[in-house]
């Protein structure tokens, strides 16, 4: 870390005394900044060491889309007290005071514990946080399955963050919602947004592409191959074939997978991609036309292609 030194007359590198709260200029000595606040943590936590008494006190960090920022105070039982007078008494008035976001925090929970088994950033997290945040205020979702619209709330968010997932795959984490639930909460939310703001939500287009590198992972498939799918999506774009992109990236998939020494059966790229047989099959029978001009000349001869079998 570098900043400038009067007595130096130029910019130098300093140290940071972390003990006394002092920035000092390693050149000269000069103490540049005193008593420095430190905002990390009081203290450090090792899992090994702790064991139940957690010495953290500094709390947790704060959260704008909550009424007091995340900053209210929680009294808990004392540990190691025998006696219930002390946390019942305490309890007992902490609970007649109303909390209104204890619904907020749990939903939160339930969003951020979906993400995590998605493997989804916190920017996609955080945005499905803020789009269930204006649908509550609206106080309209009260009645509704809330497991379907925390699942539509991260959908949109993928959507909005250019990393869709299909419905499938949140349906996979989102507590029992089904498919068609997702769908509704899905147009729900999207009206409810549009009342609000006065204008349409902007949920960004889903291409094939998308979804690829991680469907050619789901079935372990070689840099070439999958260096092959990409090209072969991005040439079907220009081609007007009236599947959607999940649709033609599984049939993409199977096509350039057929072309290869590895080749995949038909149930284990419809597993992979959420696809249903029947859609890759009718798919296939759409991109055929087409395929002397998607897929590249350096992966597939003309002979190879005439040589496919349809699934």
């Amino acid at each position: 870390m570098d900043a400038y030194c009067s007595d130096c007359k130029k910019s130098t590198e300093v140290v940071f005394d972390h003990s006394a709260g002092d920035t000092v200029c390693s050149e000269c000595g000069l103490v540049l900044e005193s008593h420095s606040i430190d905002e990390t943590s009081e203290w450090r936590t090792f899992a090994n060491e702790a064991g139940d008494n957690d010495p953290v006190r500094v709390g947790g960090p704060t959260n704008i889309l909550l009424n007091d920022g995340g900053l209210s105070t929680v009294i808990s039982k004392p540990n190691g007290v025998t006696s219930d007078f002390l946390s019942s008494s305490l309890g007992r008035w902490q609970n007649r005071g109303s909390n209104p976001d204890r619904s907020l925090i749990l939903a939160f929970k339930t969003i951020a514990t979906m993400s995590d088994r998605l493997g989804l950033v916190a920017t996609i997290k955080d945005r499905a946080n803020e789009i269930y945040k204006k649908v509550e205020d609206q106080k309209s979702s009260r009645g509704r399955n809330q497991d379907a619209i925390l699942a539509a709330c991260l959908y949109i968010a993928c959507r909005q963050e250019d990393k869709p997932r299909t419905v499938k795959e949140i349906c996979l984490v989102a507590n029992g919602a089904t498919k068609k639930e997702v769908g509704r909460a899905k147009e729900y939310i999207v009206k409810q947004l549009k009342l609000e703001m006065g204008q349409s939500v902007e949920m960004g287009t889903i291409h094939a592409g998308d979804f690829m590198r991680r469907f050619c992972s789901n079935l372990g498939m070689t840099n070439q191959t999958v260096k092959a799918a990409q090209e072969s999506v991005q040439k079907s774009e220009q081609f007007d074939i009236r599947r959607s992109p999940i649709s033609i990236a599984a049939a993409v998939i199977y096509i350039v997978t057929q072309l290869s020494d590895d080749k995949k059966p038909l149930k284990d790229v419809s597993l992979a991609t959420g696809v249903a047989e029947g859609t890759i099959r009718n798919s296939f029978k759409d991109l055929y036309p087409h395929l002397s001009k998607i897929i590249p000349t350096w992966y597939a001869q003309e002979e190879d292609l005439k040589n496919l079998n349809s699934p």
